[in-house]
């Protein structure tokens, strides 16, 4: 079993910064990767960033330089620092652990999503 707990999202000025946090329990497998995914209202999810267990990152261009994501393999957590906020980045944000088995499917969890709201 696998849980993802998410919390800090919000409310925040343009410009604003925002840091959220996932939380994973349960069977956590040493290759997996972490990542946020976010869901504008009327739109379909995209990924905006992940991390590898070895670390490695990935950013949709459109946070690149605004946004890092990090992790603390020993608290099973994944963090998403967002900073320079627009209202473009308003949406529904969830967390995504996906473990990787050697010679099998890789398998994916989410957390029950945090919203974000950026203001003008």
């Amino acid at each position: 079993q696998v849980q993802l707990v998410e919390s800090g999202g919000g409310l925040v000025q343009a410009g604003g910064s925002l840091r959220l946090s996932c939380a994973a329990s349960g069977n956590i497998f040493s290759r997996n990767t972490g990542g946020w995914y976010r869901q504008p209202p009327g739109k379909q999810r995209e990924l905006v960033a992940s991390i590898t267990s070895s670390g490695n990152t990935n950013y949709a261009d459109s946070v690149k330089g605004r946004f890092t994501i990090s992790r603390d393999s020993a608290k099973n957590t994944v963090y998403l620092q967002m900073n320079s906020l627009e209202p473009e980045d308003t949406a529904i944000y969830y967390c995504n652990l996906r473990i990787h088995i050697i010679f099998q499917r890789d398998y994916d969890y989410w957390g029950q999503g945090t919203q974000v709201t950026v203001s003008s």
